[in-house]
């Protein structure tokens, strides 16, 4: 006589939860975190014991004392009387000053770079792949340091200071034309505002444009159109100029008129941009590789020529390649600013070296310190990710 088969009830076919995956991984989890907290607890206690046996107290009371030191480079008006935080934020301004144009000057010289190594004349390519293979191969901060005393500290006096048209180049560093602000200059920074909103709502309603139509339409180029006759029509309309050009001057044994960039500025930036350059420079020439070549010879067979298949065809591709590692080498350069201490150049990492010496807040300001860069790198990732989304391909 045959048995009926059993029935496997759930019960029978469910395993012990010690033996689940699923509860072992967050089991894990919960441990590795529990254990991170135990010993970022005891680092804190550490650190707060030693503190209270110096006689001292965690906070930022102290940014409001008075500051007591003087700062060469500052974009905004200080004095030895200000307070620190008032220091703090002439750090925060060159550190920012020197990034941004940093990597603009990089991006520029990184892409001629990148075209150079591909191109087809065997001595352009040599040169950029020696540019590219020393820049590479020396570290930034003995560049920083034989660009400044090698350089700028060997050059003339500021009586003898070798003249390049309107530019002066001497040891207290590049004099260059400028322009001062007159009494339009506050109603012009309105115009100006004025004419970027007017850009936006162009390019926006070009967008609208394109998406009710169904054909590609120009947004960027009618934008920045509207943009500069604002402001050109901006700048004639008022009664005087908001800028008077000033040319630098010599008189005595400095300059007068015009702006004048210190040595260290001026070696602290070209020596983050060549160094920047060369690695941007193989991400272009990787990019460029990237894109199959029979977008290259489509384009060839449509008659457009080398350049004007490099810039509508080749280039538009290759930066859906390029975008993630220069946005790596962006924040390397932001990072690798700190390093214009050696060279006397006052950043956010100096003035707050000074600090520390003076107020003895080291945990204080380092915290400072890196939640200023985490911001800075944070804001320039954010902003790269956007146009990465861009700029992607959409499959369909």
């Amino acid at each position: 006589m045959e048995h009926p088969p059993r029935s496997t009830s759930p019960m029978r076919l469910s395993r012990a939860f010690w033996r689940d995956e699923r509860v072992i991984q967050v089991a894990a989890q919960i441990l590795f975190l529990a254990l991170v907290i135990w010993v970022g607890s005891i680092a804190l206690r550490n650190m707060l014991t030693s503190l209270q046996q110096q006689g001292l107290v965690l906070g930022f009371d102290f940014l409001n004392s008075g500051a007591g030191f003087d700062i060469s480079d500052a974009p905004i008006p200080y004095s030895s009387t200000d307070t620190f935080a008032r220091a703090l934020q002439v750090g925060l301004l060159n550190t920012i000053l020197v990034s941004v144009l940093g990597i603009v000057l990089s991006t520029l010289l990184g892409i001629v770079v990148g075209v150079a190594r591909l191109s087809s004349n065997w001595l352009v390519n040599r040169m950029a792949w020696v540019f590219v293979e020393v820049m590479r191969n020396v570290p930034l901060l003995v560049l920083l340091v034989f660009i400044y005393t090698a350089f700028f500290l060997k050059l003339p006096r500021a009586r003898q200071a070798v003249s390049l048209g309107p530019i002066y180049l001497s040891n207290r560093g590049v004099a260059i034309p400028w322009g001062e602000p007159t009494d339009t200059w506050s109603l012009y920074v309105s115009v100006l505002i004025g004419a970027l909103i007017a850009g936006a709502v162009v390019g926006l309603a070009m967008r609208w444009w394109q998406n009710r139509s169904g054909r590609p339409r120009p947004q960027v180029v009618p934008s920045l159109l509207t943009m500069t006759l604002i402001a050109l029509i901006g700048w004639f309309a008022l009664p005087q100029p908001p800028l008077a050009l000033s040319l630098p001057e010599i008189a005595g044994f400095n300059f007068r008129g015009g702006q004048v960039l210190s040595p260290e500025f001026m070696a602290l930036l070209i020596g983050l941009v060549i160094y920047t350059a060369a690695f941007i420079g193989e991400v272009v020439r990787a990019g460029i590789q990237a894109v199959p070549k029979g977008q290259v010879e489509a384009a060839r067979a449509l008659g457009l020529n080398p350049s004007r298949t490099l810039r509508l065809v080749v280039f538009p591709q290759a930066l859906r390649v390029i975008i993630p590692p220069v946005t790596n080498q962006y924040l390397n350069l932001t990072k690798n600013s700190t390093l214009a201490v050696a060279i006397g150049y006052p950043d956010l990492f100096a003035i707050s070296g000074t600090i520390i010496n003076q107020t003895g807040r080291a945990v204080e300001m380092i915290a400072v310190v890196m939640a200023v860069y985490l911001m800075l790198s944070l804001i320039t990732s954010l902003v790269m990710n956007w146009y990465n989304r861009r700029v992607r391909l959409v499959e369909r």
